[in-house]
């Protein structure tokens, strides 16, 4: 059945609780078709020379308040004072199955496809609606300076960018100044995301690109924290409106020191935890896998996007230190 196995990979075993949507799922009918021959896609070049920025929507299916965001963009006749702007709905097909009723039915339909971007899947005769896709993707994702992977979270958590640890892409997060903090994570061992793909992380190249989790999947919030980051973005570029004050509160950087990998079917916390929150003390069990106890390696130890139903071979939370920006 359509969505069985997203909603495997985002509940694992577990009865999940229900999830109000608390905005309408956004009309996509009249930007489906694209501007450039390539479905769910809309590009522009302005007349003055400047970077390519690119603003994703749904790497994921079920995560449409970025969709919400890129939809009003182009409804308002958004165009770039320079350079050129490309806004991505990048999963549509889980999109067009996405069911209020069921919203976490549709985060993919056959594979994660922010797992596939590393070369050795794209060279790969691997094959998939997310695969070909991703596939299709490739031209203008390759033609980017600058991108906006927007992304919301399911459980609660404080608004943060991940960023591929490599300085562009920690520089890019914190320039923007919201969400306020910019984690440096290397990735997922299930697959390179977006923002890890070649084109944003190998040495000698100056694309760039930040992955921004604005808040709860379904939250009217969400909405506004993902509009105001992309007019930031296109400020602080020069690609559309004025450039932006500087955010008041200085930017936090934290980088992961351990990715918590599930390893069995019964990993559960300590006690429910909310991400952004700081555990004091090393040593602190905050979880239970099997026979494994889970325990904070360092002091201040920040808990990074914590999923308490996590599958075995999926990410159950990161762990990270604050450190200087």
């Amino acid at each position: 059945m359509l969505g069985t196995q997203s909603t495997n990979a985002e509940a694992g075993a577990k009865a999940l609780p229900r999830f109000a949507v608390e905005f309408a799922v956004p009309d996509l009918r009249p930007w489906l078709g694209g501007n450039c021959g390539i479905p769910g896609i809309w590009t522009f070049t302005a007349a003055a020379p400047g970077p390519h920025l690119a603003l994703v929507a749904l790497t994921h299916g079920n995560e449409i308040a970025g969709a919400a965001v890129l939809a009003d963009m182009l409804g308002a006749g958004l165009r770039p004072e320079r350079g050129r702007l490309s806004l991505i709905f990048a999963n549509t097909d889980a999109f067009l199955a996405f069911d209020p009723e069921n919203p976490t039915a549709t985060r993919y339909l056959d594979e994660d496809l922010n797992r596939l971007w590393g070369e050795d899947r794209l060279q790969s005769p691997r094959d998939s609606r997310e695969m070909r896709r991703v596939r299709e993707l490739l031209p203008v994702v390759d033609s980017v300076d600058v991108l906006l992977d927007l992304h919301s979270m399911l459980w609660p958590s404080d608004p943060l960018t991940l960023a591929a640890d490599n300085e562009r892409a920690i520089r890019l997060g914190q320039s923007l100044g919201t969400p306020r903090l910019t984690v440096a994570d290397p990735g997922h061992i299930a697959g390179r995301r977006l923002v890890d793909h070649a084109r944003f992380t190998k040495p000698g190249s100056s694309a760039t690109a930040v992955l921004v989790e604005a808040g709860q999947h379904w939250e009217k919030a969400t909405i506004n924290a993902m509009a105001e980051t992309a007019r930031r973005a296109l400020g602080t570029y020069g690609i559309a409106g004025p450039a932006p004050a500087p955010w008041p509160e200085p930017p936090l950087l934290a980088r992961v020191t351990e990715t918590v990998t599930a390893t069995s079917h019964n990993f559960i916390f300590a006690r429910e935890f909310r991400g952004g929150e700081v555990i004091a003390e090393a040593g602190t069990v905050i979880a239970q896998d099997g026979a494994r106890e889970i325990r904070t390696p360092h002091d201040d130890c920040l808990l990074v996007m914590p999923t308490p139903v996590a599958p075995r071979g999926h990410t159950a939370v990161r762990l990270a230190r604050f450190e200087a920006p």
